[in-house]
């Protein structure tokens, strides 16, 4: 069975542009106008594995949708759809725990290429068996698997991560000890993106630290140095150390 797409915009003509494209890359796609029948379909389509949700619908803020999906189907990734001026929503969205965000106007190409990271992520679409310098990584008892987009815990239990968390845990992993700023991290996550803000690193830092760290407030790995940035402090073994 072909993946299903749920697109959520009240734009007909980004809803015929995105179920054109994703046609073409072998998915099922459902289009909505609003957001109560967002939700609707969202119950009625067991197959629908993510949905691109526009945060400004007529009938319902995207935000409040969003946490209605979440209710409904907690483990449905949700990427949000911005347009121009939208740093508050996005913002707001990636602390109620949306997977990503992609800002309008968009391309078609980075925009497929986010959705399959997304379904790689969450085990909808196989991962890809390309070769790889670095068999994972592990660091104070914690193994990251970027073959599976996995994170595995001292108790070799797997933790559940959005994109954003796993592509920002990636990037401070591979840049272990080195001091990164906003706008490092925003390239290393979000190379291709046409509208990034850095207030959303600060969010997905606070997230990450949620679950990886034992005192949050007091964080041991991933750090903040006042003015400069954020420095992941573990030593990381990578290759064949880290099987």
């Amino acid at each position: 069975m072909k993946p299903a797409i749920l697109v959520v915009d009240d734009d007909p003509a980004i809803c015929a542009l995105l179920e054109d494209v994703l046609s073409e890359h072998v998915f099922t796609v459902y289009v909505c106008h609003n957001g109560l029948e967002a939700v609707t379909l969202s119950a009625q389509h067991a197959d629908i594995a993510l949905v691109l949700l526009d945060m400004m619908l007529p009938d319902i803020n995207g935000l409040r949708v969003l946490q209605q999906l979440q209710k409904l189907r907690p483990h449905l990734p949700v990427v949000m759809l911005t347009g121009m001026g939208s740093e508050a929503d996005v913002v707001v969205g990636l602390e109620m725990g949306a997977d990503d965000y992609i800002g309008k106007p968009f391309n078609a190409r980075v925009l497929v290429a986010r959705v399959n990271a997304v379904l790689r992520r969450t085990g909808v679409l196989a991962v890809e068996t390309v070769p790889v310098k670095s068999a994972g990584f592990a660091f104070n008892g914690w193994h990251l698997d970027p073959m599976r987009c996995e994170l595995m815990n001292p108790q070799r239990q797997v933790v559940d991560l959005t994109q954003g968390e796993y592509s920002l845990l990636l990037a401070l992993v591979q840049n272990a000890r080195r001091v990164l700023n906003r706008e490092q991290l925003l390239e290393l996550t979000h190379s291709e993106s046409v509208d990034v803000f850095d207030r959303t690193i600060d969010v997905l830092i606070m997230r990450l630290r949620r679950k990886i760290e034992i005192n949050p407030h007091q964080p041991a790995l991933i750090k903040t140095l006042r003015g400069l940035g954020y420095v992941f402090a573990a030593d990381v073994a990578h290759g064949d150390k880290a099987a």
